[in-house]
């Protein structure tokens, strides 16, 4: 007789309680599950320095645009006012145009109610095309010397309006092409910007926190490089003393009187040790920059009550009275260009390949600058990004 006893069951156990397969495989469908939750963030997020990278590269992109945004805005700028004037030229040449036509009309008008010319002689002097009167020779053999005058000074007249207009026309379109970039410019600031702020905006308290201690740990690398560089800086201004001193007492005693000439000349000019003129104009420059310490860096801005970075070397040489051009690749053409380790106050330190941004050395490795959106001028160590992102050194006067 068969036997109606049900199976026992051949799941597993759970904590003591024998469970279904059914529920065997909920249960593992679940574990899978949280193991899939768990996973997803580190699988799918960017790591903390990712993003930290991420941010730094798009601030610096934006900064390059930023100084593409100057250059549109300026070259805009000077554009407009070129074509304001050729505007204004055209409209006093039209005028005077307009009298030569009126002269000349005139003349014409004498001649017809006197019948001392054919009726389509008026036709003729007020045509279009003044030039044609040269090609009738019969009509020229009539006219009187006042009247030779007065069509020469119509055709020269129709002449120059014409190459003005020819001027303004191209030069409103070299203008529509400026607004296009500087529109395209500030599009890619604005855009790049947008990009960082909601990468920062994604990041948790804990991640905030840990980003703030890397940026520390940065400041205070960059603090040390500086000091290096100071103290670099401090023995070779040393060793210059000290020889400039050995060559007067040589030229005192006497000594070698045509060697020392020589060696204190080349002492002079390679000295790291600014000229008074030089020196005078770096400190006003120097002086300028901190006094805008604090203020907010904002893209595009030249102070006075905000700056960007090339805005603010800029208004700070301006001081000194020395005129820079308005943006980073322009400005590092300007001056002589030295190594980092001959910085001396009042240079210009440039940064990365494409020249986005700059500071103004102010001594022992240290440089005053407007940094990037969200931050205020300030002092900090030419090395705050790393060494190898300084791009070259140049000193403006």
């Amino acid at each position: 007789m068969a036997s109606h006893r049900k199976s026992r069951p051949t799941g597993p156990r759970v904590a003591g309680i024998r469970t279904p397969a059914l529920a065997t495989a909920a249960l593992t469908s679940v574990a899978l599950l949280s193991q899939t939750a768990n996973a997803t963030p580190s699988d799918d997020r960017p790591t903390l320095e990712e993003v930290e990278k991420k941010v730094d590269d798009l601030y610096r992109q934006a900064g390059s645009a930023t100084e593409k945004y100057n250059a549109a805005k300026e070259k805009t700028t000077k554009q407009r006012k070129k074509v304001d004037t050729l505007l204004d030229d055209v409209a006093r040449r039209t005028q005077k145009l307009n009298d030569a036509r009126e002269e000349l009309g005139s003349f014409a008008s004498a001649q017809y109610r006197t019948g001392a010319s054919v009726p389509e002689t008026a036709t003729l002097l007020l045509a279009d095309s003044p030039q044609d009167y040269f090609d009738q020779n019969q009509l020229m053999n009539r006219l009187t010397g006042r009247q030779k005058t007065a069509v020469d000074d119509y055709v020269t007249q129709q002449s120059e309006t014409m190459k003005k207009r020819r001027e303004a026309t191209e030069s409103l379109e070299t203008l529509t092409d400026s607004q296009k970039d500087l529109k395209t410019a500030k599009s890619t600031v604005q855009r790049k910007l947008a990009t960082a702020r909601e990468l920062l905006s994604e990041l948790t308290a804990e991640e905030k926190a840990r980003l703030a201690a890397i940026e520390k740990q940065k400041q205070q690398e960059a603090a040390r490089k500086a000091a290096e560089l100071a103290k670099q800086q401090a023995a070779h201004e040393e060793a210059e003393r000290e020889r400039r001193e050995e060559a007067a007492r040589q030229q005192e005693s006497g000594s070698g009187s045509s060697g020392t000439s020589d060696g204190t000349g080349s002492s002079d000019s390679g000295s790291s040790t600014p000229g008074t003129s030089t020196g005078t104009k770096a400190e006003k420059a120097i002086a300028f920059a901190r006094a805008q310490i604090g203020k907010p860096y904002v893209w595009g801005a030249t102070g006075p009550g905000s700056y960007d970075c090339s805005g603010l070397t800029q208004a700070a040489w301006k001081a000194a009275g020395v005129t820079l051009p308005r943006v980073t690749y322009d400005q590092v053409n300007v001056g002589t260009t030295v190594s980092v380790s001959q910085a001396q106050p009042g240079d210009l330190v440039f940064f990365y390949d494409d020249i986005s941004h700059v500071g103004l050395y102010i001594g022992d490795g240290m440089m005053i600058h407007a940094p990037k959106p969200g931050a205020y001028v300030r002092e900090e160590s030419i090395f705050y990004d790393g060494e190898s992102s300084i791009y070259s050194v140049v000193r403006p006067a």
